[in-house]
């Protein structure tokens, strides 16, 4: 099995170097991210400028490992024209949850999700961080037994990981619906020049049985998710109540 490994932290983090090494017990391994952190990037692509690839500046032991300046979804299309035959797209572990509405702007998620798009399986694994680095080495066990049921899953097939601090179990869980506060908190940086940082806070309590209440609750969340974002019950209603040209 061939493995593409990306995150939207960047070629520096632990957490690409932790799923990397976790990884390469189930097949061979190339890792391609970021050359610098694309954190909330989403699915966006470069078009308006030729993208280079080189040598990571730090080493992944015996795993052969580049950095792109571009996206998380850059690296998933310049790895996958350049190394074919990839079965796999893993990316992660991000440096931070990626549950509920976040993953409409989560560049760990686009990377795994533009695996799907070129007809690989992509799995993305997240997991939150406090005032120190997350405990990799609690956290191993539970990606590789995810990964062990994830790999011999039927069919393509995208999926999100999160990884609570310290995980005692495993569900399959849905994306937490519940509504978030965008909010604009403005400062003054030491020039005295105005900036503004955007915060995400949830409004209600999780879901029971949804990615968040999973991890809120110490278990490690696996989400199904697919690309067709057609509401389906939207739909049938608005041909019946409201038909157009038919």
């Amino acid at each position: 099995m061939r493995i593409l490994i990306t995150n939207d932290d960047g070629i520096y983090s632990p957490g690409i170097a932790a799923l990397a090494n976790i990884a390469s017990q189930f097949g061979e391994v190339i890792v391609v991210a970021p050359d610098v952190e694309q954190s909330s990037m989403g699915h966006a692509v470069t078009h308006s400028r030729p993208l280079t690839i080189k040598k990571s500046p730090i080493s992944f032991g015996s795993i052969e490992a580049f950095r792109i300046n571009g996206t998380p979804a850059d690296c998933v299309a310049i790895g996958t024209h350049l190394y074919t035959k990839v079965d796999v797209v893993l990316s992660g572990i991000n440096m931070g949850p990626n549950l509920g509405n976040s993953m409409w702007h989560s560049g760990t998620l686009a990377g795994a999700k533009q695996g799907v798009l070129l007809g690989l399986k992509g799995i993305a694994f997240s997991t939150p961080v406090g005032k120190s680095e997350p405990d990799f080495d609690t956290l191993a066990p539970y990606v590789s037994e995810s990964l062990k049921v994830l790999l011999d899953a039927p069919g393509i097939g995208l999926y999100n990981v999160n990884l609570p601090p310290e995980p005692h179990g495993i569900k399959w869980t849905r994306q937490s619906v519940r509504f978030y506060d965008g909010q604009v908190v403005p400062g003054i940086d030491p020039m005295g020049r105005k900036h503004y940082w955007f915060t995400v806070t949830p409004l209600e309590p999780a879901e029971e049985d949804s990615d968040r209440w999973a991890v809120e609750n110490g278990y490690v969340s696996i989400t199904p998710l697919r690309l067709d974002l057609t509401d389906e019950q939207t739909l049938k209603k608005r041909q019946q109540q409201q038909p157009l040209d038919e």
